[in-house]
């Protein structure tokens, strides 16, 4: 503890005696500071006893002594001490009324006692509490660095939820609440997520402080780099001592490395599950197994499914020098840790740069996570996602090919991610909106339409009833209200046209995909050529 007043009076060797302000006695000195100045405010920052003789004041005057009084407290003095037998024989009534009706500490010092002493009293406290909190300081640092080899990061939570005497919480780089102690603290360290979010955005190392005095919470960031690994929450109700700083400095530190270290594991098994995935796309699933052991071996024996990402070319580095791949990496890693799920993600191309490929559990927190991180960031992440249908080891070649699929859809339409599955449940005209298709169906469709405009026949519209009919000449002529020998001729003409016979069905084929993807106008039906 720093010294009071009381620990000042309690000094045997300094004989003060206490005149007024007995009720504040407990106030902790910062410094003690002698001044003879009628007004020595400007020179005061707080926390001062002051020491003075009363040699320019005039200390029987109540309405100066009043003013005296009233200034010091407002400046943060927190006691004076008066040299009585110096220039006074006793302290002035005037000043010990104004002094008991303030109620500002003042103590009476004897002749025999210096200022100096008094100072060289402080000055020792203070000396001594910086020293305890120090050596208390590194006992916490000892301890939490004892906890955090035997324990990991839980127990270092734990430990200085203890040396702060309140509570700590470990969050990961989403807000999602890792560890925390004591137990009670979990919803109050829940509700911090968004502040967590927040201090994400600011480049590491970052802090905050939220709550009131009751309930005061410190947040700092975790990591080496710019981008913030992690927070540490620290709650407690009163601004934090100088060994309780020492603790939390020593826990981010613990912790920061704690991320790195795991950092650096999960690069040895990304390496790892690299080979696991050229394996099980080379068709050696028992081989894949084998040499993903216990790590992804619980992964490999149900359901899976496969995404790759790729960033659009227009997202350059996401947040302070990171890209959008290693945030969505990330991202899902921190989500299958908290589901306790396995997670195989695998960089390809230059130093990981221009894809990522993830192999995840079917219906677990990965996928989730994957889908909710590019639908909330879609605009931020600046990624496209393929996702392939649920699949085993045997087929995760094919399941590869899908996931490129989707990948390529969701490319041309613009979208963040796209489901193999959408694909075969929905229509695949849509695919068909790409201006090199449109381009190739005008082409194809041209001369028909030139034909057409010139009014010696409706080409067109005969050639799209008569192919959605499947070539049936009496159904098709009936829905162009002609006689199926004036639908022959025309369709003769579109063979002569085109240069192409109808009865080729790739023939057909493409020219009822390039009626369905074409724009040009149609002319109506007419019963004549």
């Amino acid at each position: 503890m720093p010294p009071t007043l009381a620990s000042l009076v309690q000094h045997s060797a300094l004989k003060l005696t206490v005149r007024a302000g007995e009720d504040r006695l407990d106030t902790p000195v910062r410094w003690a500071h002698v001044s003879e100045l009628a007004d020595p405010v400007p020179y005061m920052e707080g926390g001062e006893l002051l020491l003075t003789t009363a040699l320019t004041l005039d200390a029987e005057d109540p309405e100066a002594m009043g003013r005296y009084v009233r200034r010091l407290l407002g400046a943060g003095v927190v006691g004076l001490g008066f040299a009585v037998g110096v220039n006074y024989d006793d302290i002035p009534a005037a000043l010990l009324d104004a002094a008991r009706e303030e109620h500002l500490p003042l103590l009476a010092v004897p002749r025999r006692t210096p200022f100096l002493a008094i100072s060289k009293a402080v000055s020792a406290a203070i000396a001594a509490d910086q020293y305890r909190a120090v050596t208390a300081g590194f006992e916490a640092q000892r301890e939490l660095t004892r906890a955090a080899l035997a324990e990991g990061p839980d127990a270092v939570v734990a430990r200085l939820a203890a040396h702060v005497d309140g509570w700590a919480a470990l969050y990961d780089t989403s807000g999602t609440v890792l560890a925390v102690s004591p137990d009670w603290a979990a919803r109050r360290a829940a509700r911090l997520t968004p502040d967590v979010e927040r201090l994400r955005e600011r480049p590491a190392p970052a802090s905050a402080v939220v709550g009131g005095t009751d309930d005061r919470v410190e947040l700092q960031s975790l990591g080496t780099g710019r981008r913030v690994r992690g927070a540490l929450a620290v709650g407690t109700g009163a601004p934090l001592g100088t060994a309780e700083r020492y603790a939390v400095h020593s826990a981010i530190a613990l912790l920061t490395l704690t991320t790195e270290r795991s950092r650096s594991l999960q690069a040895a098994e990304q390496r790892l599950g690299a080979a696991v995935l050229r394996m099980l796309l080379a068709g050696q699933p028992d081989h894949a197994r084998a040499v993903a052991g216990d790590l992804y071996g619980g992964l490999l024996d149900a359901p899976f499914r496969l995404l790759i990402a790729e960033p659009v070319p227009a997202a350059a580095e996401a947040n302070d020098g990171e890209t959008p791949l290693a945030a969505l990496a990330e991202n899902l890693e921190a989500a299958a840790a908290r589901a306790g799920e396995s997670v195989l993600t695998v960089p390809e191309g230059p130093e990981g740069g221009e894809r990522l490929v993830v192999l995840a559990g079917d219906g677990g927190a990965v996928v989730t996570a994957c889908e909710a991180y590019t639908t909330r960031e879609a605009e931020e992440a600046g990624l496209v996602v393929g996702l392939s249908a649920p699949t085993g080891p045997i087929a995760a070649a094919a399941a590869y090919k899908q996931a490129e699929q989707a990948l390529s859809v969701a490319r041309r339409r613009g979208r963040a991610l796209v489901e193999h599955e959408e694909l075969a449940a929905g229509s695949v005209l849509p695919l068909l909106a790409d201006d090199a298709v449109r381009a190739f169906a005008d082409g194809l469709l041209r001369a028909l339409y030139e034909h057409d405009a010139t009014g010696r026949g409706d080409l067109v519209a005969s050639l799209r009833a008569w192919l959605s009919r499947h070539g049936q000449w009496d159904a098709a002529a009936a829905d162009l209200g002609v006689h199926r020998h004036t639908l022959r001729y025309r369709m003769r003409r579109v063979e002569e046209i085109l240069g192409r016979s109808l009865d080729d069905p790739d023939v057909r084929m493409e020219l009822w995909l390039a009626l369905k993807t074409t724009a040009g106008p149609t002319a109506p039906a007419s019963t004549t050529d």
